[in-house]
Parts: structure tokens; sequence; C-alpha cells
């Protein structure tokens, strides 16, 4: 026991002079209760006792009044006089009680921030425990005596005031005291130092003490073991002595302090100590030195200790002290005597201990947690493969480092989720060690606030992809851990708010998550964090079915329980594991695993040798399913139950392909394609110098495309790494990057580098995966990938909207719904085997549909015959209906397993074995299959099996059971429950939005609305005005669906009043959308046109006319905001990364189609009417050339017109600028689409309907605009030179070659020789009678066009004299608006030749530089998502022979147009034979990012950029290399790089 005024003060036992020793020995008196009103009389007579001053007879006479401790608090000096005590004493215990009284309530208020919980003791005999303390806890132990021997006695020393150079004595006296005490009365004990006692704190406070060398506590026990105790006991000493051990303290907010608690573990064993005494000596010290130490230390308030008044003292354990019990001043006779005596009581006190070890020994736990654990974890299934539960989620606190070798069965388990309440996890804990295994996103709580869409915030985090690794008590981005009693208030909602986001239905599947209470320090605070997050996970989950607790050991476990008991009023006994160790915890998980998950995973690599693939760098690949050459080894998958998922219609997965190798099997069926895929098309790609090659495997839904695709994978796993892209949504700069990853993993210095396989599946437009593989591109480049041969090779398995067959090239391949002999013979020899091993083979639909050659007959019987017992009225047919009606209109929609369990009743249970989905559907489960759905969330879910069962389910449904569409349709939308907190609930909605939303264009026909919209407005008319109303109520914020409904108001009922409100209403809802604001401009537009046509009266009325172009005016208006939106958006996307959205081009388009319709309505008034010569007035007049007074002052009929004219004058803004802003628009759009190409070749249908109505509305434009007053004019044979350039002028603007863009469209369009030639002559004639620049710059383009055309064509000026023109032109001052075609056609015709050089063609780098400021200036606002169009190619001939057009090149590969995009990216079009003879090989050296290419004229080099950046890598810096040269308005770009040794 601690007193403050006890000096003590250890010294060494050798030496005397230097030994400080103090008696402890007096027995304590009972322990006052801490409040004075529990005293009773006794307590208070034990109190004034030790009142200095007072007599004891003042404390009987207190005892003898009843004096208690409430009567106490009530007497004052009066009282006690009255008693009979004088007047001093009487003082003396007034001012001793108020001091109580005072110190009472100092202590009392401390409390309030005291944690002060209770804790246990480190485990007795331990040194590699986890325990630590914290401070300010409160040892759940006293300070005792002996008790059954076995059960540690303590005692507790605070340490804290000690001087530092008496710390070491002070340690080994007390140390050698206690036990030698325990020893002589054979009990297990424990010092503690660094505990504190009363007064000063409460009795087992902990404290902790600094302790600087540990190894000098260590030696110093040692030393002093040797010094004090006999010679012959001193080995026994040092065996019954434990070594310090140093237990760690942390801070009340569960960070590391530097503090610790000193503790010696002293164990008497029987067989050690037999019936021997240990006597120590602690020589006794001069009174003087003793007096000077404690007079010394009273001055500073530090603890010393008095001497031994022996040379030797015996001590023994007396209550909760040592006391020594060896007689003083005794006769050697006498001392004999005590000796033999207490030689007898040791000798029962070691047989008793002997028997207390014994009988210790025999209590051997019988335990089945082992089992208990392996079912809980599990749900009850058989291994973690089979797991009921998907997924986990792990509760932790503060952590030991050595239990985190004990954790390895967490990587395996990869926890969805983990709430660590440690703050310095990150630092020292478990979160650092399980980063260095896997992946873990780090977050605060906050980030788990619900403020958007739950499968949003799901997304953002990562949250089933990647463990997230909550942080709840701080420890990063700056935010500090808190304490104990204040975590509740700061941190406790925010992680109330995680505990909640994970346990909705939304979020983890419901009943199917198991939370994972990981205690690795002891709970022993009712105001414990985790406390709190138990009971909110208790509450949230409803209890405790899906909690699952683990403890290290019993007293854990029993704190925690009563904590739990108290807290929520249950017993969680039987949720809990705590007779198993962690490494038995870890032992027992890791072996419920199959060898195939635990085992290691491994890469090809070069030399059919492997490299292994380290879990955590496998799992931040989390947008591939990487395929390893040891896939499915080991593994213990149920085979009959693989097969029948695959058979029935699910997914093929690599486990179907690995059973198919095993002996026995019948081997998996080769498709026809296969070979020619394996043998032919992909070694032919690997033979390209490209990083990412492509080629395309088109198949018609449900005929085995993705099968195939996975097949090519499994074969080739050794020679590719193989992997399947999981999610054709994922962002693709991130799958560019872990695909780029993937080919380096343990592979960056091996030559030649084993390239990347991957599959893509399920896209729905080829620029998408041409995006895919430019971001390839771009990363193997970022990533300076070193090779001359492709690196990524992707196999795009995509639908095909056509049965039809796609014509077989080198890069594509096409899988019909029609089946070879040799691939039925296959089909029939697998049926054999699979009769042979399932009794249900006849409902293996998805096999049969294919074995039966795809026979419509054999799925509709499948349909009729399954949907018999069909009622709309019964929920299991209410499912199987959304689920058909979706699968016919959005390929590959599903429903989650939770939205069936929930919309069916089925009430899933935490464990296995429970109803199964596919029950729920009853008769109707063979057409239902499960599958994995990657979207925001990953989950489980079902699916019609196959494309043509959910075709003919529709039709049977609609035809037998009189079910429409319309009304699965209108169930779908209106029925709530489907869309509650479910799993997949985003999913569904995409779906069912991309149902009613999503057009399909053609060439041939403009599709007004959705394949769902438009059949159920054939099948059940209006029902699609009923179908659109309840979209816009379950979409209320969605600015699509609110424009799909003015759409269809505005084209279908002609309803424009409504129209308007729900364009209104989109662009509300998105402001800054040019299409929403396209939308608004087009009701406005569309009710003008039904105005018109519904007119048929002419001429209009003025009235008529004012409502025309009163529509027409603000059609204009919202068709220019289009404009200035779309030229935002534009600019906007060039600065977001993977946005490859482009230019929207319906406001320029729907301007020019109200303009026409402008020319339309005045056409129809009497004063534009009749002959030409008013058709030339109104030409004038919306040229801005002749205003309307005039117009009218020259009429004749003015007054009878005048009307007219006033409706006119009102209008005068939009009519005088008409032709400008028509002509503007249609340059804008004509250098728009000749300049700007899809960035791979690919015609877009849109694009061409566009083209075809501009082609339109030109024509009307022309007609107008471009055509001579009097035809009578041009049949004079004298005209006026004016007159014949303004005819010619005219001429020209009609044929769109008044502008570069449309001389060069002339190529691209196939307009004949003759045309071209015409226009020729017409721009000699207007060149020779001082033309404007832009004239004299298109005669160039137009001699260039007719070469390319008509080379042999007598209209075509001499190469010579056209570059001097130019040269001519170069010199001359230039309007910015003429720069870009003038510097471009430079750089074409001006490329140094050895028969051209000028001086201007050493300033060509100018020229280049000048076109892209140019470029770059004019084109921003469209650029985005295009790619500049390549004009010409430098060819091997001269003069005008050196240019080769792009048809040229086309002409020499003879594919469509879609496959020409493909051989084009691939970089096989140069490879053509007759290619290479067309162009001329440049060559130069790589520097940086470009190359410098060389030229005939002497030190003029030119930098040149390639086309792909990834075609540079393979090439080192200042390598020589050659290519061909391309031209676009952007500037020469290379193609075609291949390395050379030849000189320049």
């Amino acid at each position: 026991m601690i007193r403050k005024d006890s000096a003590l003060v250890v010294s060494d036992c050798e030496d005397e002079s230097k030994t400080i020793m103090g008696d402890q020995d007096e027995v304590q008196g009972e322990d006052l209760p801490p409040d004075i009103k529990d005293w009773s009389k006794q307590h208070v007579r034990e109190w004034v006792l030790k009142v200095d001053g007072v007599d004891d007879s003042v404390a009987e006479i207190l005892f003898q009044e009843d004096i208690n401790g409430p009567s106490l608090l009530l007497i004052d000096s009066t009282d006690l006089k009255t008693m009979g005590v004088t007047f001093g004493p009487a003082k003396l215990i007034s001012h001793a009680r108020d001091e109580v009284v005072k110190l009472q309530k100092e202590e009392s208020t401390s409390s309030t921030n005291f944690p002060g919980g209770p804790c246990k003791p480190y485990p007795f005999h331990r040194y590699h425990h986890a325990h630590r303390y914290r401070q300010d806890s409160i040892l759940d132990v006293t300070e005792s005596g002996a008790l059954d021997f076995i059960e540690p006695c303590h005692e507790f020393k605070g340490f804290y005031n000690t001087p530092e150079k008496s710390k070491m004595s002070k340690f080994t006296y007390e140390v050698l005291r206690f036990a030698s005490a325990c020893m002589n009365s054979r009990t297990n004990g424990t010092i503690h130092f660094g505990i504190g006692d009363k007064p000063d704190f409460k009795h087992g406070q902990v404290l902790g003490v600094v302790v600087g060398d540990k190894e000098a506590y260590v030696e110093g026990l040692k030393n002093a073991i040797d010094r004090c105790f006999e010679s012959k006991y001193k080995q026994i000493a040092h065996i019954c002595i434990k070594p310090p051990r140093f237990v760690g303290v942390l801070n009340n907010n569960c960070t590391s302090s530097d503090k610790c608690v000193i503790e010696v573990d002293i164990v008497p064993e029987s067989k050690i100590c037999v019936d021997n005494f240990f006597q120590t000596t602690l020589k006794e010290l001069t009174r003087t030195q003793e007096n000077m130490d404690t007079n010394n230390a009273k001055k500073e308030g530090i603890e010393t200790v008095t001497t031994e008044t022996n040379s030797k003292q015996l001590y023994i354990r007396d209550g909760g002290s040592s006391k020594n019990i060896r007689p003083k001043n005794q006769t050697p006779k006498s001392n004999k005597d005590w000796s033999d005596q207490f030689k007898d009581r040791v000798s029962q006190l070691s047989e008793l201990r002997k028997k207390a070890e014994e009988k210790h020994l025999d209590v051997i736990k019988s335990s089945t947690q082992g089992s208990r654990l392996s079912h809980m974890i599990t749900g009850g299934s058989p291994s973690l493969d089979k797991s009921h539960f998907e997924r986990y989620v792990i509760v932790t606190n503060k952590s030991h480092p050595i239990q985190l070798e004990s954790l390895e069965f967490l990587v395996e388990l990869n926890p969805t989720a983990v709430l660590d309440f440690d703050p310095e996890s990150a630092k020292q804990g478990l979160q650092r060690h399980f980063e260095q295994q896997s992946t873990v996103n780090v977050h605060l709580p906050v980030k788990f606030k619900i403020t958007e869409g739950v499968e949003d915030i799901a997304n953002k985090l990562k949250l089933t992809r990647d463990t997230s690794w909550v942080f709840c008590n701080g420890g990063i981005e700056n935010e500090n851990p808190s304490d104990i009693d204040q975590w509740l208030k700061e941190k406790g909602a925010s992680v109330r708010d995680v505990v909640s986001f994970l346990c909705r239905k939304d979020v983890l599947p419901n009943q199917r998550f198991l939370v994972i209470f990981l205690l690795l320090s002891t709970v022993s605070e009712k105001m414990d964090p985790l406390v709190e997050a138990f009971m909110t996970f208790y509450q949230e989950l409803k209890g405790t079915e899906q909690i699952l607790c683990l403890c290290e050991n019993e007293n854990a476990f029993s704190s925690w329980k009563d904590l739990i008991e108290v807290r929520c009023g249950i017993s969680i006994s039987d949720r809990c594991i705590y007779e198993l160790s962690f490494p038995e915890v870890n032992g027992t998980v890791l072996s419920l695993w199959s060898k195939n998950r635990t085992s290691r995973r491994f890469l090809p690599c070069g030399g059919e040798s492997k490299v292994p693939l380290d879990k955590k760098v496998e799992r931040s690949l989390d947008t591939l399913e990487v395929l390893c050459v040891n896939q499915c080894e080991g593994g213990n998958e149920d085979k009959l139950l693989k097969e029948e998922n695959f058979y029935k219609g699910g997914k093929v997965s690599w486990w179907n392909f690995f059973f198919s190798e095993e002996p026995g099997s019948t081997p998996f069926i080769k498709r026809d394609k296969f070979d020619f895929i394996v043998n032919t098309v992909i070694p032919d790609l690997c033979s390209l110098t490209k990083a990412c090659v492509l080629f395309h495997l088109m198949h018609v839904a449900g005929c085995g495309g993705t099968t195939l695709g996975m097949h090519t994978l499994w074969a080739l796993r050794a020679q590719f790494r193989c992997a399947v892209l999981k999610n054709s949504k994922a962002d693709f700069a991130k799958v560019a990057d872990q695909v780029v990853k993937l080919l380096v993993i343990d592979n960056e210095e091996q030559r030649p580098r084993l390239p990347v396989l991957l599959m893509i599946d399920d896209f729905d437009d080829k620029e998408k995966v041409f995006d895919l593989q430019q971001l390839i591109e771009k990363e193997c480049a970022k990533k300076n990938i070193q090779s001359k041969t492709a690196q990524v090779i992707l196999l795009n398995c995509m639908r095909s909207e056509s049965p039809e067959p796609i014509p077989q090239t080198a890069d594509s391949v096409f899988i019909g719904n029609n089946l070879s002999d040799k691939e039925q013979r296959l089909f029939e020899n697998k049926l054999a085997e699979i009769e042979k091993t399932h009794k249900n083979a006849e409902t293996f639909y998805g096999f049969m549909i294919m074995k039966t050659n795809f026979k419509p007959e054999y799925v509709e019987g499948v349909a009729r015959n399954t949907l018999k017992s069909f009622s709309m009225n019964q929920k299991h047919a209410q499912l199987l209906a959304v689920l058909v009606l979706l699968n016919v209109y959005c390929k590959g929609s599903s429903l989650s397993i939770s939205l069936c369990e929930e919309f069916l009743d089925l009430q899933p249970k935490p464990i296995c074995g429970s109803v199964k989905v596919e029950d729920g559907f009853g008769k109707f489960s063979p057409l239902i299959a499960r599958s994995v759905v990657e979207d925001k969330l990953v989950f489980e879910a079902v699916k019609i099996i196959h494309s043509s069962i959910a075709v003919h389910c529709l039709q049977e449904l609609t035809k037998t059971h009189n079910v429409s569409k319309a009304d699965i349709t209108d169930f779908l939308l209106t029925t709530q429950r489907l869309y509650e907190s479910t799993q997949g609930r985003d999913k569904l909605l995409q779906d069912v939005r991309h149902i009613l939303v999503k057009r399909y264009h053609s060439v041939e026909e403009v599709s007004q609305f959705s394949p769902l919209i438009q059949q159920i407005a054939n099948e059940t008319p209006g029902q699609e005005e009923i179908v659109l109303q309840n979209a816009s109520k379950i979409f209320p914020k969605d600015a699509i669906v609110s424009q799909l409904l003015a759409r269809y108001y505005y084209l279908k009922k002609k309803d424009f009043l409504e129209a308007r409100f729900w364009a209104l209403g989109a662009r509300e809802l998105s402001k800054n959308s040019s299409y929403i604001a396209d939308t608004a401009a087009q009701v406005i537009k569309h009710e003008m046109m039904n105005a018109i046509s519904n007119n048929t009266k002419e001429p209009l009325s003025p009235d008529e006319l004012n409502n025309f172009l009163k529509m027409a005016q603000a059609a204009i208006e919202a068709f220019k905001e289009t404009q200035n939106l779309a030229k935002k958006e534009s600019i906007q996307r060039l600065n977001i990364d993977g946005d490859n959205s482009s230019f929207n081009v319906t406001g320029s388009l729907g301007e020019i189609q109200v303009g026409v319709l402008i020319i339309e309505v005045l056409e129809k008034t009497p004063i534009f009417s009749f002959d030409n010569v008013r058709h030339a007035i109104l030409s004038e007049v919306l040229s801005g050339r002749l205003e309307l007074q005039n117009v009218e002052g020259n009429d004749k009929r003015a007054n009878k017109h005048r009307s007219y004219y006033i409706t006119l004058r009102e209008f005068e803004d939009v009519l005088y600028i008409l032709k400008y802003r028509m002509k503007k628009n249609f340059d804008l759009l004509e250098n728009f689409y000749v300049n700007l190409g899809t960035r791979f070749g690919m015609k877009d249908s849109r694009e061409q309907r566009i083209h075809n109505e501009l082609s339109r509305c030109f024509n009307q434009y022309a007609k107008l605009f471009c055509k001579p007053e009097s035809a009578a004019l041009l049949k004079k044979k004298n005209m006026s030179i004016q007159l014949k350039l303004h005819i010619d002028r005219l001429f020209l603007e009609g044929q769109k070659a008044d502008v570069s863009s449309g001389i060069l469209s002339c190529l691209s369009n196939n307009i004949r020789p003759d045309l071209i030639e015409n226009i020729a002559t017409r721009y000699k004639f207007v060149c020779e009678h001082n033309p404007t620049v832009r004239e004299r710059i298109n005669f160039v383009y137009v001699n260039v066009v007719l070469s390319c055309v008509k080379l042999e064509s007598q209209h075509i000026q001499p190469y010579h004299t056209l570059i001097s023109q130019l040269c001519q032109i170069l010199r001359e001052q230039i309007p910015l608006s003429d720069n870009l075609p003038l510097y471009f056609i430079t750089v074409v015709l001006l490329w140094p030749h050895q028969n051209l050089r000028l001086p201007e063609c050493e300033s060509l780098g100018r020229y280049i530089s000048l076109m892209k400021t140019a470029y770059h200036s004019e084109m921003k606002e469209v650029m985005n998502g295009k790619r500049p169009v390549l004009h010409f190619f430098l060819g091997k001939k001269k003069g005008y022979e050196r240019l080769v057009n792009i048809g040229e090149i086309k002409k020499c590969i003879m594919v469509g147009q879609d496959q020409f995009a493909t051989v084009w990216e691939n970089g096989k079009i140069w490879k053509e034979k007759k290619v290479e003879e067309l162009l001329c090989r440049v060559t130069g050296k790589v520097k940086g990012d470009f190359i410098l290419a060389y030229t005939c004229i002497p030190n003029l080099m030119v930098e040149v950029p390639p086309l792909f950046k990834s075609e540079l890598r393979g090439h080192a810096q200042g390598s020589r290399v050659s290519f061909f040269i391309g031209f676009s308005l952007k500037g020469p770009v290379a193609v075609d790089i291949n390395s050379t040794t030849t000189a320049a």
C-alpha cells in the first residue's frame, strides 16, 4: 500500500553505506467509505484516532455518543463541548471534518471527466499477450494476500514521484520484498509499478511510468537477486521471480503513450521451492542517512523507503501487504526453535500448493467452439467457398503487433468494410498490416452520410470492390481521436451513419452479410465506442443473428458480455467465440477455404515461365477479372451445379472449361470459328506495331458469342495475360491503367513481353470500344512501354442487332443463329454425355436451343408449356413478366436477388439452407438463372436464361394470356414495391429508363421513340401516353423523361401547349444542356410546321403571316440559345478526360430549317409570289441588300399590301439577316463534317441523316439565293464582266465551292469530274478580275481537288504555276478567317521535294505552327470528340501526283466502312502492298513525343507528331525511323512508324 507520508528508499543490499530501506510491515486498517454519509460510528472512531493532536479518549466519547457519518456532518464545536470534548480537540475535529468534505467535493468534480473504467490485469505469467492498459482505468483486482495459491495476489506501486536516481533501488527492493513474501506463502503474485492507490488516486488506478532503458531493469533485478538471496537459494529465486514485463499504457483516446506499467510475476512452483523458506538480507542503514533522505524527500514530495532493523528478513503475504515475521533480538536457541516451527508451516504450505497445482492441471476444458466458429462464419455452409454470407463487415479496436500475424484470415475474407476504432491503425496497427496484403480505401465516417443517391455514394466509396476502411476514432486526414467519454458526443452520430448505411437493403444483401466484432483489446467500459457500435448494429439488424464476436480470452469475453447485457439487455454468449486463441481462430477460418482459394495464382511469363499474382495486386485490378494459368486448380466447386447453371442458360464460367478438361469428360464444344480466331486472327494481330489492337467477335444474342470469347481466353491463358472487363460502364481511364499494370507485372524487363488479351463484352457502341483502345494506347505511351509488336489485344464480343451474317475479315468474326453440320454433331455428342449425369437435362433450355439449331418452334413450345399456369395476379408471375419485358428491350437486364426476395415475401434468414429465390418463382424457375451484376454495387441477380426465351414469352403473354406490353410496363412503373430500398435499385431504374428512352437510329428511318413505346403505340394505341405519364412520376427529376414527353406531344399528339409545358420543365431540370434547349426550340418549329401544313389557303393573310413569323422568331432565338450552349459544352468537354461527346449541331440545323420555313411562308404572300422578279426581290430582302421600304415604294399594289408590309417591318431584324445566318450555319456545318471525322472513321447513321437534311435545306437556299435573277441573262453573249462575275459567284456558292471545306467535300461526295472542271473554269475567270484572297486560295484548292479526280483535265493549272500563285498569296496580308485554309494547303503543297526548292519551303515549320494556331482558334468550339480528317498523304510521284487523297487509299482495300475503321486503327492498312506503292516513306529521328522529319533541304527538319503516340514506343530517343505522312488541318502526322538504318 502506498502512503504519501511514508518515506521509502531501496538500496543496494551488499553495500550498507548505499542502502536505503523502509519498513512497511504495519498492517493497514479498513479503508473508510469515500463518502462521509456512509460512515458508521466505528468509521468515525477510526477516523478521529488518526486526527493529529486528538487523544484516543475523544474518539471513545464520539463512539459512546453514537456519532456516525451523517451526524458528524451536522455537529459543530459547541456540540462537541456539550459532549465533554475540550475546545482545542473540538476545533481540530471540526477543521479535519471540513477538510475531508472539501476533498470529497474536489474528487467528485474531477471524477466527472474521469474514465475510471475497470480493466483486467495483464494475463499472469504471459509475455506475448496483446493486453495493454488505458490511462486512468482501474484494475479490477485489489491488493491481496494468498488466495488459492494459483490465483495471483497483487501489490500496487505508484512509482510516480520517485527520484530518477532512486528508481532502480526502489524497484529492486519492492520486487524482492514482494517476491520473497510470495515464495514463502507459496502463492503466485504480481507486483505492479505505475498503479496508483489512495488517497491521491483511486485504488488500482493506471498511472504508468516512463522507462528509458528496459534492459537496465531486467539486469538490475537479476543482480539484486544474486545479492539479496542466500547462495543456495539464488537459482530458485531466479526461476520463481520472472523477468520484468513492460505493459504499454494507452491514452484515453486509444493512442499510444510513452508510458508503461512494470510488472513482475512470481511463480513459486512446488517442485522448485520444495520445503525451503527464503530469507533476504536487506541491511540496516544508519539513522543519520535515513533521516537525511527522509527529510529531503518530504521537502520534495517524493517517496522514500524506511530502513529494516535486522540483517535478515523473512516476508510473508499478510493481507494486501508483505510482512516481515522474523523475530527481533533472538538468541541462537530461540532462532532455531522459530525456524523449525516456521519450517513445519512451510511444509504444509508446500503440500497445499502442490495439490492446487495438480487440481489446476486437471481442469482441461472440453470446447466445441471450433465447430461453432465454422458454423457461424459460413452461415452453416460446409466451406467459405460456398458461404451463405456474401459479404463480411469487421468491427475492431486497438490491435497489438503480436496479434497481426494471426489475422491472415481477414485478408482471405476480403471484408466489404472495416470499422476501426484504433486511431493509430494506419501507422502501426491492423490497417497498415492489412494494406500490405490487400487493397483498401480509407474513409472517415462522414463520407457515409447520405447526401446523394445511396448507390452513388457506394460507388464513390468503391464499397463492394475494395475493402472500405473506416477510421471511427480519427487518425487520418488530420482528425484527432476522442477520449472515451467524449467519443459519443464528437463522433458517435457519424459512426451511426456508417452502420445505418451498411445495413440498408440497397447496399448489402439482406440477411447475407455477417458483422464480426473482432475484439483485439478488452472492452471494459460502458462508454466504449465498440459498445455503441454493437448497439447500433443490433438495432439496425433487429437482433444478433448476423453478428459474430471474436474475443481472445475468457476475460475479454466476460467483460464484453456483461457490458452488452447491461446496454442491450440481451445475452450474446451464443454469438461469441472466446475459448480459441487468435492463432486458433485464424487456422480454423483458413481451413474453411478450398486450396484453390488460398493457394497462389500465377500469370504466364516468357519462356513458358510463370510469376505469382499477389492478392493485393489482383484486387487492385478491380475492373478486370484476371484469368490465371492455374485457374480453378485445387477448387472444390460442385461440378454438376456449375454445369447445370451453364446448360440452363447461365453465363459460362471458367469452371465449365476446367471440368471439360478432366479425365472422362467430353471436351468443351469448339465452334467453327474457334480455330480461325486462335490460329489466324490473334497471331496476325500480334505482328502489328500498334500498342493496342482490336478485333470484333460479332454475334447474335444467345448464340454463344460470349462463350466463344471466353473459350478463346481459356485456351490461350498460358500464352497471354488474359482478362475479362467486368463492367462495360467502368471508367475507361482506370481500365487502361489497370490493363497496362497487368501487362508489366514482373514483366518489365522481359523481351518479348507477353501481351494482354482482354475480352470486352456488352458494349452497345463501337465508338466506346475505340475510346478504350485509344486510352490504352495513351497509357502505353505514358508508361513508356517499349515494344515493336502489339501489347494489348482487345477481343470485342458485341451483339449484332441483325441476324444477317456480317462479312468475315481478318479483324472481324461473326457468330450467327445457325450451326454448321459439324457443330450440330458436337452438340449431339455433348447431349448424350449430359443425359448420363443430369436427370433434368430436358430443362437445360440454353443448351437445347442451340442443339436444336435455334428453331423457333422449340422456343415457342418451351414458352407455351412453361407459362400454362401464368396469372398476372400472382406475384411470381408479375416478377417474371417484368423480367421478360426488361430482357427483350434492354439486353442483359436482371433483377437483384434482394428485390425478388422482398417482392415474393421469401423472408431469408442468415443461415444456409433458407428458402432460395428460384423456389419463389415456382414453375417458372427453369426460365431464370443467377448472375453477378457489376454496377455501382456488385450484387447477385436473376435474369431470363436466353434472349429468344424472353421474346417468345412476351409473345405468349400477349397472345394466350391477354397481358399486353402496356400492361406489364404499367405494372412496372406503378408498383412502388419494386423500387423500395433493395440491392440493384439504381440498376433497375437505369434499365427501366433505358426501355423508355433509348432510341435506335438508321439512315433509312428516324426513330422517334424507343422500340417499346413504338410497339405499345402500335399494339394498344393511346396506352403509350399513360405509360409516359407514369414514367414522369417515377422519374420526376429526369430532364430526359420530360424531354421524351415533350417530343411525344409535339410529334404524335400535336398538342403543342402540353409539349411546351414538358419542354420548359425539362429546361428547368437541365438548364445548361444544349439537347434539352433544342427540344424547347423543336416544339416551336414543329408548331410552325404544323400550322403551315394545315393552312391550305394562298396567299396567306396578314394575320397568318404575323403568326408564322412570330413563331419563326421565337424558334430562331431558341435555336441560337441551343447553339450557344452547345459551344459552351464543347469547350468544357475539352478539359474533361474521357468525355468524347461531339458538338451538338441541332441548334445550327434547326435555325437553317426555320429559315427554309420562313422562305416558304414568304413565298405564299402576294408581295413575293407570282414571278421571277418578285422571287429576286425576296432574295435581295433576305440578303439585307434591299429594304422593305423600297420594295413598298415600287409596289404598284402597295395600298392593297399595306397590312403585309406593316407585319413584315415588325420582323426586319430577322428578315434582313436571314441569308447571312443561314449561310453562316451552312459553312459551320460544312467545315465541321468535312474537316472533322469520327475519331475512328466510322459513319454515324444520325450524321448521315443530318447530311441528307442539310442537302435538302441547301437546295432550297440555293434555289433562292444562288440563281441569277433572270434565265434570259444567261443567254446573252455580250454579258458584262461584272454580271458574269456575279453569276459565276452565285454558281460557286450554289455548289458550296465558295469555301475550302466545300471544295474538299467534292472528294468525299464523289462529285462528277465535269462539275469540278466547271467550278475550276469559273474560278479561273473570277481570279482574273480582282479576286478576294479567299477566292484565290479556293482556286488553289479547286486545282488540287481536280487533279485528284481527273489528273488529265485541261482545266488544271500547271503545277509550278499554281505553286507560284500560292507563294504570291503568302507574301500578302491574310484575313484571320482565311489563315487555316491557306496554311493547310501551303503545308500540303510546299513539302520539300528534289524538284521543289523554293524559299517558302524553308518556312515550312512556321507555316505548320501558324496552321495549328489557326486550327485551335477556329475549331476549338466544335472539335471535341472528333479527329481531324487526313485529306491527303505524301505520295512517291511528282507534281500533283505527290498528293494522295484518302479516297485512293480506301480503294486499295475493298472492305466496308466499319471494317476500314478497324484496319485503320490496327494499322493493317499500311501493310497493303498497293498502299505502300502509293505512299512515300519519310525518314526522321525520334525526339520526345515527336519525330524530326528529314527533308531534301539541308538543315530543314520538320516536327511531326505520330497519329498514335504508342507507335513511338520501342523507338529510343534519337533513333532513326521511317513513316508515311498524312495532312490534316491540325498539321502533318506520322503513321506506320518503323525503325530504319537508312541515312536521310
